[in-house]
């Protein structure tokens, strides 16, 4: 599937926000979570399961934000076990997505941590709802720093998931932290290319400066007001029918009981309005070739998104890493398991090999 999109038109639709042109104002938010400021009742997108014990938690990443976080650990287990950080999709929550993963494959025997990241859902940092290539990446090796610290986990046997946005930085935390010893990504995307190139790499070099141009116009409008602006152009409140079907399919996940959830940033917010500008100047892959722990893509053989994760795969190196495409499922079809798509025997298989 080809896309043409200029870059205005990818920074609307695939940031579910962050539109160029428009920018409300949002102020800062003084956030800084507590135990006490969780919210303590089960309000996931997924039943509770009865195999496993869940608590939340909290830790810190490197630049002192304060991460929430579910922790997930199979029922009548004891010893140390392996564990796996899961987050994603971006724009998600831990309500959503990976804490399915997690819990599922805490069923399964795994020590799982579902976290949000930085300055998104129960997490700190301010302003709200803003992504960053680096601070993001660090967030994966802060939860590996936390799961070190648990008794029922064995340091030496951790890994990685990351989901859509959330692969790419598995990915680049793969190559950075050799203390994860398996990585696995689920319909990923590479933020950074798509965010400076658009899909299907349809965004020139004129286009892509005008782009800068008009985010730092922001940038500077932000400056002299004292706020911060955010995008206008979320996923619609009602769909027309003319939208792409992946949009269509975004819609269907995050605007409809089926994934709605209120500290969803895709759900019910919006993106920083210079969001993308660290993406667009921060390749994330480029250092996938020097990881050398096994890792498994996953991706949807109907997905929009393939190409990411084909063109990741490529860049791979090693007899350890492996790529499933899944028959006939979108990107979407990998957020939940609505369709039956989602390889949880496979995930479980690379992680009991590749964590022992």
């Amino acid at each position: 599937m080809r896309l043409k999109t200029s870059l205005k038109t990818f920074v609307s639709t695939l940031l579910i926000g962050s539109s160029l042109l428009g920018a409300t104002s949002m102020t800062y938010a003084n956030t800084t979570p507590t135990l006490d400021t969780l919210v303590q009742q089960w309000d996931k997108k997924f039943a509770k399961s009865d195999k496993v014990n869940h608590q939340k938690v909290l830790f810190k990443n490197r630049y002192g934000i304060t991460l929430a976080a579910d922790l997930y650990t199979p029922k009548g287990v004891s010893g140390k076990l392996p564990a796996i950080a899961v987050s994603g999709p971006f724009g998600a929550v831990k309500e959503q997505s990976s804490g399915l993963y997690a819990q599922t494959l805490a069923e399964r025997g795994f020590v799982t941590l579902a976290f949000d990241a930085s300055y998104t859902g129960e997490s700190g940092g301010e302003p709200r709802n803003v992504a960053s290539p680096d601070i993001n990446t660090e967030d994966f090796s802060a939860a590996v720093d936390f799961l070190t610290t648990l008794p029922n986990v064995d340091a030496d046997k951790i890994g990685i998931l990351g989901i859509c946005g959330w692969g790419g930085m598995a990915l680049n935390a793969a190559a950075m932290d050799t203390r994860i010893k398996a990585t696995a990504v689920s319909t990923m995307y590479d933020m950074s290319r798509v965010m400076a190139n658009g899909y299907n790499d349809s965004v020139d070099v004129a286009a892509r400066y005008q782009a800068r141009q008009a985010l730092n116009a922001i940038r500077t409008q932000d400056a002299q007001k004292g706020e911060v602006a955010r995008s206008t152009n979320n996923l619609p409140e009602k769909l027309t029918g003319n939208e792409p079907q992946f949009v269509k399919d975004y819609f269907d996940y995050y605007k409809t009981e089926r994934g709605f959830h209120p500290r969803s940033v895709n759900s019910n917010g919006a993106w920083t309005a210079t969001t993308p500008l660290s993406f667009m100047n921060m390749p994330q892959l480029s250092y996938a070739d020097e990881i050398q722990a096994p890792v498994l893509v996953v991706h949807g053989e109907n997905a929009h998104s393939r190409y990411f994760a084909e063109d990741a795969f490529k860049k791979l190196k090693g007899d350890n890493k492996e790529l499933m495409i899944i028959p006939n499922a979108s990107h979407v079809d990998l957020y939940d398991n609505q369709a039956n798509k989602i390889p949880y025997d496979k995930f479980e298989a690379f992680f009991k090999a590749n964590l022992k």
